[in-house]
């Protein structure tokens, strides 16, 4: 199996943290790695 691998920038977005401060993809631009966890809730 062939893998291409092109670098592509994720697109910028805002949500609120856990506090319900606003939270920004580029506030980590800097960062090596940056890993999202998207919690579905607790039904």
């Amino acid at each position: 199996m062939k893998h291409d691998h092109e670098l592509v920038s994720a697109p910028d977005f805002s949500l609120p943290d856990f506090e319900g401060k606003p939270f920004t993809l580029s506030e980590f631009c800097a960062r090596k790695h940056v890993v999202l966890v998207f919690n579905r809730g607790f039904a």
